[in-house]
């Protein structure tokens, strides 16, 4: 059952490159700038991406081998908007259901001049039952979206023109 709605949480950053790299950056690239203190396993990892179309994988491999999911794409229109589901429970585990799982949106809009605003909105907490506030917590925190925003801005700078 589906409790009260709880409120998404919205993060936004700014960088000095095109919506295109900045798209190409947060999917492609992810490997790069995703922090690999936040896998989901005690490996190793090795590689981590967003696959490039609807039905694809955020996911990570690791040193053994084995791969975690993330989430799944359910929109792909680059390089304007990503959508995907975020499959992991309040305790930092992978848990497969879309039917519980909360979702991300990321947009990528050209801020008039050299840049893109980059914007992130993560919502449907509610999916996830009682484990929905604590993660809303969690990605709202320091160490959340703002950080992983710090860390993908940083990147993505860096590597403009690529």
């Amino acid at each position: 059952m589906v409790g009260l709605a709880i409120a998404p949480v919205r993060k936004s950053v700014r960088v000095a490159a095109p919506p295109a790299h900045c798209f190409k950056v947060f999917t492609t690239d992810l490997f790069h700038w995703w922090p690999k203190s936040h896998a989901l396993h005690t490996g190793l990892m090795i590689h981590s991406e967003i696959e490039p179309f609807v039905g694809g994988r955020f996911y990570a491999r690791f040193d053994d081998q084995q791969e975690i999911n993330t989430g799944f794409v359910t929109v792909w229109e680059p390089p304007k908007r990503l959508l995907f589901t975020w499959e992991i429970s309040e305790k930092w585990k992978s848990h497969p259901g879309a039917g519980t799982a909360s979702e991300v949106e990321v947009t990528f809009h050209a801020d008039g001049s050299d840049g893109t605003i980059v914007e992130v909105e993560h919502r449907n907490f509610e999916r996830m039952g009682q484990g929905g506030e604590a993660m809303r917590e969690a990605v709202d925190s320091a160490g959340g979206w703002s950080r992983l925003l710090e860390l993908f801005a940083g990147y993505s700078d860096q590597s403009y023109p690529d």
